[in-house]
């Protein structure tokens, strides 16, 4: 399958690591000012940490998969079900929890807007690493 070169827009790329830190920092935040147990912070941050890997590791094979790099099927089959299990435990962490349904709705953007942010931040930086353009030398090299 032939590449294409993507440029990536530096107000995309910008956007992308916003919505990557305001989601991530917005959720932390409320982690720390939150009035519940420490076993409860650790499971959200945990479901966190989880959310982010698996999202940036299912684009990245699905990205693979596209550029015809070759990827086990079960690789991807577990990348696509630790995502869900993430937003899963989310959901299910979110239901049973004892808050406000304002801060379950805060839990639940902010945790959103984190997937997004590094599905977009994962593909940028891939697009910045595709140098299917030729170097340009400086003629004062080239002599």
């Amino acid at each position: 399958m032939e590449k294409n070169a993507a440029h990536v827009s530096p107000a995309f790329n910008i956007v992308s690591w916003v919505a990557l830190m305001g989601g991530v920092a917005s959720y932390l935040v409320g982690l720390w000012n939150a009035e519940m147990q420490l076993n409860e912070r650790g499971y959200y941050f945990a479901v966190l940490l989880l959310g982010l890997f698996a999202a940036a590791s299912y684009q990245k094979t699905i990205r693979d998969r596209y550029e015809g790099i070759p990827t086990t099927q079960i690789y991807y089959f577990m990348c696509l079900m630790t995502f869900i299990i993430s937003i899963g435990l989310l959901l299910v962490g979110l239901w049973n929890a004892t808050l406000l349904l304002s801060e379950k709705g805060f839990y639940g953007l902010a945790f959103f807007l984190s997937l997004f942010g590094i599905v977009a931040v994962q593909k940028n930086v891939r697009d910045g690493w595709d140098k299917t353009e030729p170097e340009v030398v400086p003629p004062e090299v080239q002599e």
